[in-house]
């Protein structure tokens, strides 16, 4: 008996990097899983969009581990496409129990240079994506009368300002807002909400080719990106992230709420 034995796990951007290594960690522990992905391209987005063979992979892992899953293609920006895949998961699984708000978008551009489409895309997405997320989900995590763990994706830019990130930095750490508030609203259903805060992850997002093109414009953001953390990694995998959130989803984090995790090699220390 895995320690989530029974649990049902909403996530979203599961096709691939951070998303798809929580599927399957939860899995492994035995969750059901929903996952959901655009996978559709993102215009202006420097890296490469998830599409939906990443999701058929997702599906494919977490089978292999003998889980149950429903991969949906949905985008977290339309509410009602968030609404309908909350209650397909719920037809396959009857219950929701653990929500991991994980989709999001990274561009660049200094801040008086930030597109109107950049900013409007990486606010719907990291913000009102959650946002949505949120309030498609948690009505029946409340019906549903067990208590719950909401796990929401912010950065290290939830937590300090980050150059040519402005409208990434803004919606990250207007994500934690929504936790504090929501970890008030929600305790008294035994609900649990958090936050955690990656540094550079190995995932296509943490590989984005516009980097180096502002490395050319700022050459101590060479410094920050490559040499920024205070352990001697550049980059950490999605499996460490991932470990924070099966951990937050489990009976071990039962009186966590409210907390920002970092999981940043030191970034933030330094």
């Amino acid at each position: 008996m895995g320690k989530l034995e029974g649990k049902v796990a909403l996530i979203t951007g599961a096709a691939r990097g951070q998303g798809r290594s929580h599927a399957v960690h939860l899995a492994s522990e035995g969750a059901d899983i929903i996952a959901v992905d655009f996978c559709q391209t993102m215009f202006g987005v420097g890296y490469e969009s998830a599409t939906p063979d990443d999701l058929a992979t997702t599906r494919a892992e977490v089978e292999k581990l003998g889980g149950r899953i429903v991969a949906i293609q949905g985008d977290v920006r339309d509410l009602h496409q968030m609404e309908s895949a909350v209650q397909e998961g719920l037809a396959m699984f009857d219950r929701l129990d653990i929500v991991v708000a994980n989709a999001g978008v990274c561009t660049m551009n200094r801040l008086w240079e930030i597109t109107p489409e950049q900013w409007n895309d990486t606010i719907a997405t990291n913000l009102t994506g959650v946002w949505h997320t949120l309030r498609a989900s948690i009505p029946s995590i409340i019906e549903g009368g067990r208590g719950g763990s909401i796990i929401i994706t912010s950065s290290t830019g939830g937590t300090k300002g980050l150059p040519f990130l402005g409208h990434y930095v803004a919606s990250k750490h207007a994500v934690v807002g929504l936790m504090r508030t929501l970890a008030n609203e929600v305790a008294e259903y035994s609900i649990r909400v958090n936050t955690i805060h990656p540094t550079s992850v190995d995932t296509p997002m943490g590989h984005d080719p516009e980097m180096e093109r502002f490395i050319q414009l700022l050459p101590s953001l060479g410094a920050v990106v490559r040499s920024g953390n205070a352990l001697p990694v550049q980059q950490v995998e999605p499996a460490d992230i991932s470990q924070a959130v099966l951990w937050l989803s489990g009976p071990e984090s039962r009186y966590v709420t409210g907390a920002t995790i970092a999981i940043d090699a030191g970034f933030c220390v330094k």
